[in-house]
């Protein structure tokens, strides 16, 4: 067992309601798409309700805002997922449900094995990719940090552990 995993979150701003024509083949294809990752090689866990999705559950108190949380085995099992079948679908009709947003809507952060982020968490260290840009506490698969570096606390004065998080 390894004694890290790689937490990602990523955010959507909705065009239109879940329940419309609009975002139809969207919420059509969640139950799909998500039965592909929990299949996925290298696919820990992800965040879901009741329901079996995280369409419900809210992020950084905007109702427009839908977010996808997840545990990987590493960036590669993450990028495998992402870039092939239904996925890769979906990821090319992003334009048709999601507003284009000028900051960062997807972070990723290396995990203590068998740590399940919450989404305060998630909301944390994607504020502080967009303030910081990329860091070992938050970063994107264009720059990444190798696991095990400091990337429990956020950039701050050296030794600042006031944020470390479990």
């Amino acid at each position: 067992m390894t004694a890290y995993e790689l937490a990602q979150v990523n955010i959507a701003r909705l065009k239109a309601p879940l329940d419309t024509p609009l975002l139809k083949d969207f919420v059509d294809n969640l139950d799909p798409v998500n039965a592909d990752a929990d299949a996925a090689a290298g696919f820990v866990w992800r965040l879901q309700s009741d329901d079996g999705d995280a369409t419900a559950i809210p992020v950084f108190d905007d109702p427009w805002l839908i977010v996808n949380l997840s545990v990987w085995r590493d960036t590669d099992a993450l990028t495998a997922f992402m870039y092939q079948g239904r996925h890769r679908e979906m990821l090319g009709r992003r334009r048709e449900w999601f507003e284009r947003v000028e900051e960062a809507m997807t972070a990723l952060w290396w995990v203590p094995a068998g740590h399940r982020p919450a989404v305060a968490e998630a909301e944390a260290r994607l504020s502080h990719l967009r303030t910081h840009g990329p860091t070992p506490y938050a970063f994107t698969l264009r720059t990444s940090f190798p696991p095990g570096t400091d990337g429990l606390a956020p950039a701050g004065p050296v030794g600042d552990k006031s944020r470390a998080g479990d």
